[in-house]
């Protein structure tokens, strides 16, 4: 396109240039007119029913994919896909946190122009500076640098696409430009763009993650697809929203497939070949994304050899004011070669009030235990389980007194061997009976596999937020789904046994506090 037939994409929201020091960029936002505007929406949904009190929601309207997640300066910062209402095209909008859990509204980061949307895409921190790398519609990959205490003022490098969508003389492109992530090997940069290639059965797409590097963020050179030996992921998956990172002493690659989900892969970095070898696969939702599922990740080191990641989950229910949220930060880590551990990340704790206990306790087999002291829709449970021989035990959450609603977390015991004959449990979160709201979506079973010792203990931590039920599963798995209980004492909590007995060690639980007040 030459540059007189150029379409203007320039932003209809206001956009503000702050200070260059923390002290006076916090004196700034206090009387920021867009900061009072997203303060003011906030402030008008919160009495909403279904929106959670301690997960991120954005400010106003909508959002979608979480991008950039990053540690600066003191901060931890989120970036997402932001749709203000004067011009919902997608922009970067911005919170950052101390803790991972209190979040604070910040002004939008990344504006469109010259691309038309901002979608997504990752950030680098180097010493003196914050680089994001991202795909802006219908140009190409774009790069914008910040370096402030708080991440307010963005530059884009070149001020136009440094990865474009198209090449200059129309012939078609050897790799696809799409979502990209950034990192650094020596002195040189490197990003990946999603994408497939049609080397599938048939020809049909297959993922593909397509390897580029740079000396000087503006100019990119093509190098090759860069995962090797992925015999696991699906004929049809894509490799969206890419982010890689060491894990460990190993290597992780997270992605979203727009077919099948959220997923990860691990393997070894061969860097004199710049290709990723890959040995494991996982998954990050179980079933479609939407309705009600876990959606696109954003991940970073946490700088002790893990990594903090957050995704942002879909809705089941039209919302009036806002859709999309955030599920809690998760901090992965490597257990085994191939086995990644996963736990809440972030203060969560400190939300902690009211706590009940249950001690030990034999769950009869086949009948419904009720905990008459254990209720709430905004809460944290620990369970501890010894399921004995009992092939299946529930935790009953978000239950009505007569049962009409109730979100159904299932444990089945010893349900089938791995390639390596190791035996494995399965964990599900079922929504069948969670909403008698006529628009509320039901989504199939949320079912993982968990791999527990003989004679290790189930291990739940369950989040109950209004709308999300989240359950960890003794450090090494996590399900999550999107509840919209109608009735307004769905707040009660049950274990069943069935087949045999089984023994509650102990159960504590919490209210939640909400992390706006």
């Amino acid at each position: 396109m030459s540059p007189e037939n150029e379409v203007d994409y320039t932003s209809r929201v206001p956009q503000y240039t702050f200070a260059e020091t923390l002290a006076e960029q916090e004196a700034q936002l206090e009387t920021n007119p867009l900061m009072q505007r997203l303060i003011e929406a906030r402030q008008s949904t919160a009495g909403d029913l279904h929106r959670p009190i301690y997960h991120y929601v954005n400010p106003e309207n909508t959002l979608n994919d979480p991008n950039g997640l990053c540690f600066w300066q003191g901060h931890w910062h989120l970036f997402y896909q932001a749709y203000p209402p004067e011009d919902p095209r997608q922009h970067w909008g911005h919170a950052i946190s101390d803790d991972l859990i209190h979040w604070r509204d910040l002004p939008y980061a990344i504006y469109p122009n010259p691309e038309h949307c901002c979608y997504s895409g990752a950030t680098l921190v180097e010493d003196d500076r914050v680089i994001a790398i991202y795909h802006g519609t219908k140009v190409g990959n774009m790069v914008a640098v910040s370096s402030d205490p708080l991440l307010l003022n963005w530059e884009k490098v070149t001020g136009k696409a440094v990865i474009p969508a198209t090449s200059p003389d129309g012939t078609p492109l050897p790799y696809r430009v799409f979502d990209p992530c950034i990192w650094k090997k020596d002195d040189t940069y490197y990003s990946l763009s999603g994408g497939t290639l049609p080397d599938g059965p048939g020809g049909k797409p297959i993922r593909a993650n397509f390897l580029l590097r740079s000396t000087d963020l503006a100019n990119w050179e093509y190098l090759h697809p860069f995962v090797e030996d992925d015999q696991f992921t699906m004929v049809g998956d894509d490799g969206a929203c890419p982010y890689f990172w060491p894990i460990g002493d190993r290597h992780i690659l997270l992605f979203y497939s727009h077919m099948s989900g959220g997923q990860y892969l691990l393997g070894d970095y061969d860097t004199h070949r710049d290709k990723f070898v890959v040995t494991a696969h996982g998954k990050n939702n179980f079933g479609p994304s939407g309705p009600a599922g876990v959606h696109a990740p954003s991940a970073t080191p946490d700088g002790k050899g893990g990594l903090v990641v957050i995704y942002n989950m879909n809705p089941a229910k039209p919302c009036h004011g806002w859709n999309q949220i955030m599920t809690l930060p998760r901090r992965l880590t490597l257990i085994g070669k191939d086995e990644l551990g996963i736990e809440p990340a972030g203060n969560i704790e400190s939300l902690r009030y009211d706590h009940q206990h249950i001690g030990r306790m034999t769950l009869p087999a086949n009948q419904e235990v009720v905990l008459n002291s254990i209720q709430g829709n905004a809460t944290e449970i620990t369970a501890e389980i010894d399921p004995k021989n009992a092939p299946l035990v529930e935790l009953n959450v978000l239950r009505s007194p007569n049962r009409e609603e109730f979100t159904r977390i299932a444990f089945f015991k010893d349900r089938g061997y791995n390639k390596q004959g190791r035996r494995y449990s399965w964990i599900t979160i079922d929504s069948s009976y969670s909403s008698t709201l006529p628009d509320a979506q039901s989504r199939a079973p949320e079912t993982a596999p968990v791999f527990i010792e003989q004679n290790e203990p189930l291990k739940l931590r369950v989040f109950i937020d209004r709308s999300v039920v989240e359950v960890f599963v003794n450090g090494k798995q996590c399900v999550a789904m999107r509840v919209y209980p109608g009735l307004e004492n769905s707040v009660g909590v049950s274990l069943r046994s069935q087949g045999g007995d089984s023994e509650l060690e102990k159960l504590d639980a919490w209210q939640m506090r909400n992390i706006y007040q």
